[in-house]
């Protein structure tokens, strides 16, 4: 039970919620945003005494019985409530460092997937396996070190190890605050290992967007989104991105793919034919940006 995490998580649902969220009058007596602690606590029928101590870090572990009813009065969605169960030390825990070995039947799957850019990425947001059309469009990743293929320093501290910037688009916004849930989660879910608190410090201490961010405690799921890549071969190459999660080893299969019959298929066409990597015939490595 991380009970530091846990209040801050509770303050934080509890302050963005309205009374009228939850069917009580606003009254002219009022000061504070969000809820009041004594009515989150009626709400999810406990004592104020009780959510007192929870949000100050000095409450025992909660019944399961107790975070659902908090829950419901919090109004938290399933991935807040799967959350809010590993802060309270009442779900599966994972122990130990996240993984980072790459199950064998992926590495054949994404070599073998027609006009897709694969890669898998870590809990951390490590890139630890790619196809070559992945190398070709985004980054070859075989000449970075393992350090440097982190998506979400790329993000953050705003360069890529080719020196190309990511663009401060509204899909960028989007893409660093999925970045950041993502990382909020992992370290709820990871406590215990050293480089993933290494990550978020480095982060938390150089980039003032990503301070932001974690200081809201989101940790929602984000939409997919559409990724613009501007190659130096093919030009301007608009993909879909689709993520799929592989549990086993909490990773994730990133696909970046294009509508069959579009000029952004063809692109990926002309950049998947063989001999065609980011080393040698393609030139510089490719600008990112993330659209709408």
């Amino acid at each position: 039970m991380d009970k530091k995490e846990l209040g801050a998580f509770l303050r934080s649902r509890r302050e963005r919620l309205r009374p009228e969220d939850v069917g009580l009058p606003w009254g002219p007596r009022r000061r504070t945003p969000g809820l009041r602690r004594e009515e989150v606590a009626v709400l999810a029928h406990i004592s104020t005494e009780y959510y007192v101590r929870l949000e100050q870090g000095r409450a025992p572990r909660p019944s399961g019985e107790v975070l659902a009813g908090i829950a419901g009065a919090l109004r938290l969605t399933d991935a807040e409530f799967r959350h809010l169960h590993i802060l309270a030390g009442t779900a599966p825990s994972r122990t130990g460092a996240h993984r980072r070995d790459v199950r064998p039947s992926v590495l054949a799957l994404i070599e073998r997937l027609p006009l897709t850019a694969a890669f898998v990425v870590s809990a951390a947001y490590d890139v630890l396996a790619w196809n070559s059309l992945a190398a070709t469009l985004i980054e070859d990743f075989t000449e970075l070190a393992p350090r440097d293929r982190n998506l979400a320093r790329w993000a953050f501290l705003g360069i890529t190890p080719t020196g190309a910037r990511l663009q401060a688009t509204s899909r960028g916004a989007d893409f660093r605050l999925h970045v950041a849930m993502g990382l909020r989660s992992a370290l709820a879910r990871y406590p215990s290992d050293p480089a993933m608190r290494e990550l978020v410090d480095e982060l938390y201490g150089a980039s003032p967007e990503f301070t932001r961010l974690w200081e809201r405690h989101d940790v929602q799921v984000a939409p997919s989104l559409t990724n613009t890549f501007r190659h130096p071969v093919v030009g301007e190459v608009t993909v879909d991105c689709d993520s799929l999660t592989l549990d086993d080893r909490d990773q994730h299969l990133v696909l970046y793919s294009a509508p069959a019959g579009s000029p952004d298929a063809e692109a990926l066409a002309l950049l998947d034919v063989p001999g065609s990597r980011a080393d040698g015939h393609l030139g510089a490595a490719p600008r990112l940006e993330l659209t709408e």
